[in-house]
């Protein structure tokens, strides 16, 4: 298992599909998520720091999480069939909630709990984007979105779907 972080979305024509990439914290491997609109509009507004005047969707989840007493501990993407990534919300008490990956790291960045992936996730689907600076530097947070922006002008959906028999 390893520690995600969210990089950024990107929106690819012509489906006007988003796509959320995430990035290991301490390793090279990249992960991207195809996903809905409002999916990535709550997580873009929620990386640039914006609040809206009302509670969103994924808001309103944290809210009831935090008014109900739960305390929700991380988020896991756990699986990959046929191109389609699965994910839990995991909860003190190893209380399991299986859940979108769009939802759940929405909700995830909102409660600031670790986002984690399942190594065999990263496996079939982890990407390593080549990086020209040192590997004892950190590519800065622009460059990494250039690559990105790079990546997604050579890939499709079609790419990540598992080869060979399901």
């Amino acid at each position: 298992m390893s520690e995600m972080r969210v990089v950024g979305i990107r929106v690819e024509p012509p489906q006007s599909q988003p796509v959320l990439l995430l990035r290991e914290v301490d390793g090279q491997r990249y992960l991207p998520i195809w996903i809905g609109q409002s999916e990535a509009a709550s997580i873009a507004l929620r990386q640039k720091g914006i609040e809206p005047p009302r509670p969103l969707t994924h808001d309103l989840i944290v809210n009831l999480i935090n008014e109900f007493g739960h305390d929700l501990v991380e988020v896991r993407i756990v699986d990959m069939q046929e191109g389609t990534f699965y994910a839990e919300m995991v909860f003190a008490g190893d209380v399991r909630i299986s859940a979108r990956p769009s939802d759940s790291i929405a909700v995830a960045m909102r409660a600031d709990v670790p986002i984690i992936a399942d190594e065999s996730v990263l496996v079939e689907a982890g990407l390593l984007i080549p990086d020209e600076e040192s590997e004892d530097e950190p590519a800065a947070s622009e460059d990494e979105v250039e690559k990105f922006k790079e990546f997604l002008d050579n890939v499709s959906p079609d790419d990540f779907k598992a080869s060979g028999g399901a």
